[in-house]
């Protein structure tokens, strides 16, 4: 569990699983994503995450708001599955429902995650992508003190997909030796 000033990022409850398929049922949370996902997809999400953080000792977690909401969006780490110029990596990432959306929990449970990663489980590095379009999480890497690095055709879309383009940004934990 990672705690911030208003947040908690937290192992998954069996009470977040409705309120994650909603969101990620959601066609505008999900417009730089993967699409809309039915419920099984959703749950098969958080058993993807809930086996990430047994094997690597991270994950996406749960996120709650004390006192506003008990679930408000999923965000972590996880270690990028596909092949790319920058891989093996570890990601960033984070997926909120829209109405938390403005109110800097993406950057304060993104910056918790990647401190996270670089203190306790002593990652050199930590990456986020998006697509190009995506210009909300692109500010967020940017708060975050990421820099931008390449662009890349993220596997999981087809050519013809206007998502295919992604924008890559990285950081380096402050004391980890240089490339």
């Amino acid at each position: 569990m990672i705690e911030t000033a208003r947040l908690i990022l937290r192992p998954w409850r069996k009470s977040d699983m409705s309120l994650f398929a909603e969101q990620n049922a959601d066609p505008i949370v999900m417009q730089y994503l993967t699409g809309a996902l039915t419920r099984a997809e959703s749950d098969a999400y958080v058993e993807r995450a809930e086996r990430h953080f047994l094997e690597n000792g991270f994950c996406k977690w749960a996120v709650e708001v004390p006192g506003i909401s008990p679930f408000v969006g999923a965000v972590g780490l996880t270690r990028v599955n596909f092949k790319a110029s920058f891989t093996p990596a570890v990601e960033v990432a984070w997926r909120l429902s829209q109405r938390y959306w403005g109110q800097g929990y993406a950057t304060e449970a993104a910056a918790a995650a990647i401190a996270d990663g670089f203190d306790r489980v002593g990652l050199e590095e930590i990456v986020a992508m998006t697509a190009l379009g995506n210009t909300a999480s692109i500010r967020v890497m940017e708060r975050l003190g990421m820099r931008r690095s390449i662009e890349f055709d993220y596997p999981n879309h087809p050519e013809s997909s206007q998502l295919r383009r992604h924008i890559l940004y990285r950081l380096r934990r402050p004391d980890a030796p240089s490339r």
